[in-house]
């Protein structure tokens, strides 16, 4: 995250104070980042808000630059811009979603983090950041080259906003429930499936530095456990990555965040291995 010089803050005019204008005062103030401000609108004139807002980052001592934009709808508005902008993270508050209406229509959240190249922090709670707990979700389990990757972004960033925030790094990882079909004696009981997984993430935690007391290894599905966690330890931030397989009309993120975006009560911060993000880059440049 230290490495960002470019913030996209996407504003929504009817919702004030910004959360996600708040959130990027607090990177910016400590990465020096440029905060570029967006409105996604094709039908109001927003130019005396966004200047008004500019002049006071201004007088703040930061650097800021703002315009209006639409480009049929708000993901691909958002897209093209932090693309034109080079903006490396785009923050945007999130609302929950209609549970009828997102059975029916992809959320526009949802479209960007599956299609945005850079990571998206999803804005949710006004719960301050500062000495408070940031949560990073991995999948200990998964060895392969991708997976490693990932979850060295996901831990390098929640170790940076952990600092930033002078709060404090947890990890949640889950592993496999028993199968009593198993050839492997080893995953037929809860006790050795997850003696065995805490014995793979020892060399994960000498990696990282993640001491017993802030690793948490649950058993059963990510989409519920994640959220548990996040609620017991009140965790201010989650930080969450997802692989995606071949063949799924190019490079999609995994569904896991979409689907834990409204049941989390943090913020969420959304990254993706740097394979996808120079596809999803591809695909951009040819929009």
């Amino acid at each position: 995250m230290q490495a960002i010089r470019s913030i996209l803050v996407v504003l929504d005019p009817g919702i004030t104070p910004s959360l996600a204008l708040k959130r990027a005062r607090l990177i910016a103030g400590v990465t020096q980042s440029h905060l570029h401000l967006l409105v996604c609108d094709k039908k109001h004139e927003h130019a005396a808000m966004l200047e008004q807002l500019c002049s006071e980052l201004d007088r703040e001592g930061f650097t800021a630059s703002s315009h209006q934009a639409w480009h049929d709808n708000p993901h691909k508005t958002i897209i093209r811009v932090q693309q034109a902008e080079g903006c490396g993270l785009v923050i945007k508050q999130h609302l929950p979603d209609n549970p009828l209406k997102k059975a029916l229509i992809t959320p526009e959240d949802w479209k960007l983090l599956r299609y945005c190249p850079c990571p998206v922090l999803m804005v949710k709670t006004e719960k301050p950041w500062a000495a408070g707990t940031v949560l990073a979700a991995v999948d200990v389990g998964n060895e392969d080259t991708e997976h490693r990757v990932l979850h060295a972004s996901i831990i390098s960033h929640g170790y940076d906003i952990a600092g930033l925030a002078k709060a404090t790094l947890h990890v949640v990882t889950a592993h496999p429930t028993p199968m009593l079909s198993a050839a492997d004696p080893t995953y037929q009981l809860t006790e050795t499936i997850e003696a065995s997984y805490r014995a793979q993430c020892r060399e994960f935690q000498e990696e990282y530095d993640i001491s017993d007391d802030r690793l948490h290894v649950v058993e059963g599905p990510a989409d519920s456990l994640i959220p548990n966690i996040a609620h017991q330890l009140g965790a201010a931030v989650t930080v969450i990555g997802s692989v995606a397989r071949t063949g799924l009309s190019g490079a999609l993120i995994g569904n896991t965040a979409e689907v834990i975006l409204d049941s989390l009560e943090s913020d969420v911060l959304v990254m993706k291995p740097d394979d996808i993000s120079a596809h999803l880059e591809e695909l951009a440049a040819k929009a």
